[in-house]
């Protein structure tokens, strides 16, 4: 699943790079800038509550 989720990223990484030159007005691309953004963090969180700190043994 992790490799899926790595390609599938990369994937999207692509497309998002491939818009951003695409566009023209600076406005519009600081809007994909702000998404790409926000996209990361949320991810980020997600990463950083799936991964629990081990309870020590008792």
């Amino acid at each position: 699943m992790e490799d899926e989720d790595i390609a599938l990223n990369s994937v999207l990484g692509l497309e998002l790079n491939r818009v951003f030159f695409a566009v023209r007005e600076t406005a519009n691309k600081q809007k994909i800038i702000e998404f790409a953004r926000a996209v990361l963090e949320s991810e980020r969180e997600e990463l950083a509550e799936s991964v629990l700190p081990e309870e020590p043994a008792s």
